[in-house]
């Protein structure tokens, strides 16, 4: 037992390279293929042992899991009330940033919804199959068989699988709404599972309002599915509801009682939403609990206030040791997303805000220029962070304003190749002491009679 009443394990993360903040005592294990050198100087001195005590790593230890990841940006993103439906060729664009991510499924459309709908799902369905992308395509489609009968006709013109995501709400608030009987959704669900899976699709059954449903009808529902050929199950924090431990109740309950007794290999995924702000926390949470496949929308675009954003979970999912992959393309996936459906990145969105890495804080900024003094990248990018930078293709970034030192000014002069003495700092430290704002390129060089080129 250690003096701080936590108990001593490896320092190795378990099947994990490379690893983020894994292990109770081994902090500060990074690697990456931009920064090697800078890492190395952690790893060959042992100054990761010492930089950072992580309390995150209190509990139980992280290892890298199989969890795979379905994008619904392309299709229930889109039903945010206040986005725009892209053209395809800003859609194709998006669909091939999920690829380069490792995305493993996307939502591709609901064909059933119109014209427009199905020659979107249609061109997206036919460039995976062109380009021979590992992206598995899935459409959504209401529990009638008039909704999954154009994703048999594309599925059967393109000549690729698409997964049918066949939904009916389950909670007994929605079907008293509904004017339903659960001997109805019983009904009408087996009847569309059945014909998408005779039609040759694979199916996953996705009960809307999962977590506000009572058990006997989850049951219920579930064996139908997988008795009806589903291959799959999606449970549903469809309107925000939920909390983790939640989360892990339903989670568990569906393995045991429905999955388990099959004796079947059944997928089991969770899609949530962000009304009481957990969706990323609720997500995690699932992982925890064994989900096979997450539900994510890039910048948690969706319905109401959106969906569980895939940008931050991927993020944290790393940063945690759960999955490892490449994000360096992160940033550009977030970017298009914003640009095609004109949706604006806020400046303190996380990671991908304009804000995320960019300092005017005397102290703050004095430290990160400490840390790049002495060579090392990966130490600037942490040292007043919580995620390293460029692992998401971001870096830092040191500007100059009324909270600003004197080292923000010399830092800014020395980076754009300018002389630094004396009178040209004070000249600019002045100016932005007097300012209620940080300075521009242009207020800067003119405090000291520079013009801009």
């Amino acid at each position: 037992m250690r003096r701080d009443g936590r108990q001593a394990v490896s320092t190795k993360c378990p099947n994990s390279k490379p690893a983020f903040y894994a292990g109770v005592t081994a902090h500060l294990i990074i690697t990456d293929s931009r920064n090697l050198a800078g890492f190395a100087l952690f790893y060959n001195t042992g100054m990761h042992a010492t930089l950072i005590h992580d309390w995150n790593q209190a509990g139980d230890p992280v290892s890298k899991c199989n969890v795979t990841f379905d994008d619904e940006t392309l299709r229930d993103g889109l039903q945010s009330p206040s986005v725009k439906d892209p053209p395809i060729e800003q859609k194709l664009k998006i669909l091939h940033l999920m690829e380069e991510l490792g995305i493993e499924s996307a939502d591709i459309g609901l064909p059933g919804a119109g014209p427009r709908a199905a020659e979107h799902t249609r061109r997206l369905a036919k460039e995976i199959a062109d380009q021979h992308m590992k992206i598995r395509p899935n459409c959504a489609a209401r529990t009638v068989i008039a909704d999954v009968e154009p994703i048999v006709r594309i599925s059967q013109d393109v000549g690729i699988a698409i997964e049918a995501a066949t939904f009916i709400g389950s909670s007994p608030i929605r079907q008293y709404a509904e004017d339903w009987t659960l001997d109805k959704v019983l009904r009408i669900s087996e009847e569309a599972v059945s014909y998408a899976v005779k039609s040759g699709l694979p199916v996953m059954f996705v009960t809307e309002d999962t977590i506000r449903s009572h058990p006997d009808a989850i049951c219920a529902l579930y064996r139908m599915a997988i008795n009806a050929g589903a291959h799959a199950l999606v449970a549903c924090d469809t309107v925000g509801h939920a909390t983790p431990d939640g989360v892990g109740a339903l989670l568990g309950f569906i393995r045991r009682q429905v999955i388990e007794p099959t004796n079947k290999k059944v997928r089991l995924d969770w899609h949530g939403h962000s009304d009481r702000g957990l969706s990323i926390i609720n997500s995690i949470a699932a992982v925890r609990a064994g989900a096979d496949q997450i539900h994510a929308t890039g910048l948690g675009i969706g319905e109401r206030v959106g969906n569980t954003p895939m940008d931050l979970l991927l993020v944290n999912l790393k940063l945690m040791g759960y999955i490892d992959r490449d994000l360096s393309r992160l940033r550009d996936y977030c970017f298009a997303i914003s640009e095609a459906v004109e949706v604006p990145i806020p400046s303190n969105y996380p990671v991908f805000g304009v804000d995320a890495f960019r300092t005017a804080t005397g102290v703050h900024a004095a430290a990160v220029i400490k840390a790049l003094n002495k060579g090392n990248t990966a130490l600037a990018n942490i040292v007043y962070s919580g995620v390293p930078s460029h692992l998401f293709g971001m870096n830092q970034i040191i500007e100059i304003g009324p909270m600003s030192g004197k080292s923000n000014v010399i830092y800014w002069l020395k980076s754009r190749g300018i002389a630094v003495d004396d009178d040209r700092v004070e000249r600019i430290f002045n100016v932005a002491k007097e300012s209620d704002h940080l300075l521009s390129d242009e207020e800067i060089l003119s405090a000291i009679g520079v013009t801009s080129s």
